[in-house]
């Protein structure tokens, strides 16, 4: 056999990927022909059915004198509005992401023991086994730490004796372990990145059980575990309206279509966390902050509308920015005159602004929120309403917080592992078919006589 070198190897995979787009490539045409909905979705922005849920409930559009109208968005985690939940919790002056998740996980709002014991519960799976973080999370760091988590989360699998056990209550238990222990994964396997890769200072915090999991965040990642109460309250309200959004989102539903194969709980979270770190899903608000860099680069005066219209318009027509025409943290698959998360979000991250003297930021950012939709209407002839989603302030937020981007989409995934546990049980308990879609096939009916190598041209 002939040995081939690595810059070989690279020239064969770059001439050979021609051959590969030639033989890959379907003709547009043919989804139409075939009435497939391409991303599972009509050219109304309906998504395909494909199944049920009593988890959550996602509203853009409802249905006025037999017409469908678009509406201000709702979400519903329970039957509860997230916003309710949220602006209850700041009133009360306490951390809600534990009582969100007990709410999630049992579908009812936990009482006062209930949710003491429920964090008893958290506080004692918030464990790691014996030098894993030495022997797992220091080795081969990353930049990735979604890549980071996705290698701790199936390593964990070799320390549990019941893994492939998916009676519901060893599942549960699986399920709320990864809840607890996602923080510590996401922020250890930062600082191992942070240490080996940029040459910093490097510190492992253990958590704190008096202290809620938004708390122990800021306490694990910070080198003086210090923060502020408003700095902390906003992160939990971050992770909160992060925590789920109905089944049909792609890493929910990587979890469910994976579940339904009767696979174990750490191969469902590494595919879930796999799916979620994608730029069209979870790693959307990284976009956002790039984009918004690129702004403060390209326009002296942030003040001037007219120019940042201009540069808006340049981004649609792909001339500007990263070259994709999209001006991220706007428009959403379900929603049209408003995500929620954002409204809600929006008031909290202006209160941090404020504290951290960096209001102009956010002035910027609100500025771009109200021009943007205007632009795209204009550009795109789009009438229906476009407006901002989560991802366009959250990315804002946690660089107020002073979180590095690197873990951006890994707090994404802290908080909707509990989304992705109740769909893993809800899962579970009414199990009955794989999950199996079906594919048009155009692959010709008329076989092809085989040809014997040494025949072959």
């Amino acid at each position: 056999m002939k040995q081939m070198k690595r810059n070989e190897v690279d020239r064969y995979t770059q001439q050979s990927s021609v051959l590969c787009f030639q033989n890959n490539n379907i003709d547009d045409a043919l989804f139409d022909q075939y009435h497939v909905l391409r991303g599972l979705r009509d050219k109304q922005g309906h998504g395909v059915v494909a199944g049920i849920t009593n988890i959550s409930r996602v509203e853009g559009r409802k249905t006025v004198d037999g017409k469908e109208v678009f509406c201000e968005g709702k979400l519903l985690y329970r039957g509860y509005n997230v916003v309710d939940l949220v602006r209850n919790c700041m009133r009360q002056k306490r951390y809600g992401y534990e009582e969100v998740a007990y709410l999630l996980l049992f579908g009812e709002l936990p009482t006062k023991a209930q949710l003491e014991e429920f964090r008893a519960v958290l506080y004692a799976s918030r464990q790691l086994p014996t030098n894993f973080t030495r022997d797992v999370i220091m080795k081969a760091p990353s930049r990735d730490i979604m890549n980071s988590m996705t290698k701790s989360v199936l390593t964990l699998a070799s320390y549990d004796n019941r893994v492939a056990d998916i009676s519901l209550d060893n599942v549960l238990r699986q399920c709320l372990e990864f809840i607890s222990i996602f923080p510590m994964l996401a922020v250890y396997g930062y600082h191992a990145y942070n240490h080996y890769e940029c040459d910093e200072s490097f510190y492992i915090h253990r958590p704190d059980p008096e202290l809620s999991t938004a708390e122990n965040l800021l306490r694990m990642l910070r080198p003086d575990k210090r923060y502020t109460e408003t700095e902390a309250r906003v992160l939990d309200v971050a992770l909160i309206l992060h925590m789920e959004h109905g089944g049909g989102n792609n890493s929910t539903f990587t979890t469910r279509v994976v579940t339904s194969s009767g696979s174990d709980t750490y191969s469902v979270m590494a595919a879930a966390l796999s799916s979620l770190k994608g730029p069209k899903h979870g790693g959307a608000n990284i976009k956002v902050v790039e984009m918004m860099q690129d702004l403060k680069n390209q326009v002296s005066d942030l003040t001037d509308e007219d120019a940042l219209r201009e540069y808006l318009g340049r981004i649609l027509d792909r001339k500007a920015f990263d070259g994709k025409g999209l001006i991220y943290g706007m428009g959403h698959a379900v929603y049209s005159l408003s995500d929620p998360r954002a409204m809600v979000f929006k008031e909290f991250v202006e209160r941090l602004a404020r504290e951290k003297g960096r209001l102009e930021e956010f002035e910027l950012y609100d500025r771009v929120e109200r021009l943007g939709p205007e632009v795209i209407a204009a550009k795109h002839k789009i009438y229906k309403g476009v407006s901002i989603n989560v991802d366009f302030y959250s990315g804002l937020v946690y660089s107020l917080l002073g979180i590095p981007p690197e873990l951006y989409t890994p707090i994404f995934a802290i908080a909707r592992i509990v989304g992705w546990s109740a769909h893993r049980l809800e899962e579970l308990v009414n199990m009955d078919k794989i999950i199996r879609p079906a594919y048009v096939s155009i692959v010709s009916e008329e076989e092809k006589p085989y040809l014997c190598l040494e025949d072959r041209i």
